[in-house]
């Protein structure tokens, strides 16, 4: 399976990985699948942290290298499909995480039931 970790289980996994329901902790941990976290996710972390509403470790980079994670980055065909998404979700960044599952035919590790709406594969969080 190939997985995209929302911003929010990602912090997670890396800081209280109890709070990630169990089915979903152990599609992340187990090595046959891919698990991929999100250039959108190291930008929304840096804007939330610069405003002071998230306390998040630095150097993301190296953090998704350690958990063996793998990036994936912003495409301009990510942004193009995030563009055309039906407005079922304000967030940009979450928006955006949907075009990269759909476009990548990636199941979205989530807790947002507002994600559901979209035509796309999800695994609560």
């Amino acid at each position: 399976m190939r997985l995209l970790l929302d911003t929010h289980t990602f912090l997670w996994w890396v800081s209280d990985w109890d709070q990630i329901a169990k089915p979903a902790r152990e599609a992340i941990a187990d090595p046959s699948n891919e698990v991929f976290v999100s250039a959108v996710s190291g930008w929304e972390i840096g804007v939330k942290k610069a405003k002071g509403r998230l306390v998040a470790p630095n150097n993301l980079t190296a953090v998704v290298e350690e958990k063996q994670f793998q990036h994936l980055p912003l495409t301009f065909e990510h942004a193009e499909r995030a563009a055309t998404l039906p407005a079922h979700h304000r967030d940009p960044f979450d928006r955006m995480l949907v075009a990269q599952a759909r476009v990548e035919g990636l199941v979205l590790i989530t807790r947002d039931a507002r994600i559901s709406l979209y035509d796309v594969p999800t695994l609560r969080a």
